[in-house]
């Protein structure tokens, strides 16, 4: 089964579905061995992985590139950032294109201007609707898997306010959009809201230390959310975890204790260490 098919395949069932945000093959394959049913390639965390802030200075290929080493290592589906689709219509469709051809089941697409900022700072531009709804279209279009998801994202709530994003969000979905993503409800009150004024699927993005209240996933089930996507709970706990390490290691001049830690063989193991490992020798003469 494709993971698109896959990941539509998860939304007719019963229960959220919880995406962990990941950024390279590491984080991946843990998200998979946790047993997770889906995963997030957070744009936040690519763009640090690659030694930048997510302000937008990311290209397509970047993105697709390291799409494509993601779902490369696990067999669960993928949910990526595609920004703003990197372009007019044209740049959308190709964005698509690529995507899909990376094996992503899903991508979301947003109203800010080119280039962008994370969803969670201040200083946020927009494009007029006119032209978000046309780059929706467009995304709709191109898709050659009918299974592929167009999630469309919209900046407007922390911009032009609440309504505004209300508004968005539905003319993407009557513009053939498949989820609805309304990036950064400030307080429960909007949290609730947004799955009774939207009239589609709504999916959820809790960030750490962002503007959205956290809540409990179970709630965000009850509430009327389909997916919840969490891109930083793996870079802040390794942001955390590398600090207090490198402390260690630094004021005791040893080699930090780590908790969990395996040997190497186990560590390798968790990528199929034995099956290349087999590999090694198969084809060799006895």
């Amino acid at each position: 089964m494709s993971n698109p098919r896959n990941l539509r395949e998860l939304l007719t069932r019963d229960g959220i579905i919880r995406a962990p945000g990941v950024y390279d093959g590491i984080t991946a394959r843990l998200v998979e061995q946790s047993g997770f049913d889906a995963t997030y390639m957070t744009g936040a965390g690519t763009s640090m992985s690659l030694g930048y802030p997510d302000y937008g200075l990311l290209t397509q290929s970047e993105m697709v590139a390291n799409a494509a080493i993601i779902t490369r290592t696990i067999s669960i589906p993928v949910i990526a950032d595609a920004d703003t689709g990197y372009g007019n219509e044209l740049n959308v469709t190709r964005t698509v294109n690529e995507f899909e051809r990376a094996g992503v089941a899903a991508i979301h697409i947003e109203d800010q201007v080119n280039p962008k900022r994370c969803g969670h700072l201040a200083g946020k531009e927009l494009v007029p609707i006119d032209e978000y709804i046309s780059k929706i279209r467009a995304a709709v279009a191109a898709r050659q898997d009918p299974d592929f998801i167009i999630i469309a994202r919209t900046d407007a709530n922390t911009v032009t306010g609440f309504e505004d994003s209300i508004l968005r969000a539905n003319a993407a979905l009557k513009a053939g959009a498949d989820i609805a993503f309304i990036e950064s409800p400030k307080t429960m009150e909007e949290i609730i809201a947004v799955p009774k004024k939207i009239k589609g699927p709504c999916l959820l993005n809790i960030v750490v230390g962002g503007l959205t209240p956290s809540i409990k996933l179970i709630d965000a089930q009850n509430l009327g959310y389909q997916i919840v996507i969490l891109p930083s709970v793996l870079t802040a706990t390794v942001f955390s975890a590398c600090d207090k390490a490198l402390a260690e290691l630094r004021d005791t001049d040893q080699l930090p204790s780590i908790q969990g830690s395996t040997s190497v063989a186990d560590r390798f193991k968790r990528f199929h260490g034995d099956y290349w490992s087999e590999i090694r020798t198969k084809f060799t003469d006895p």
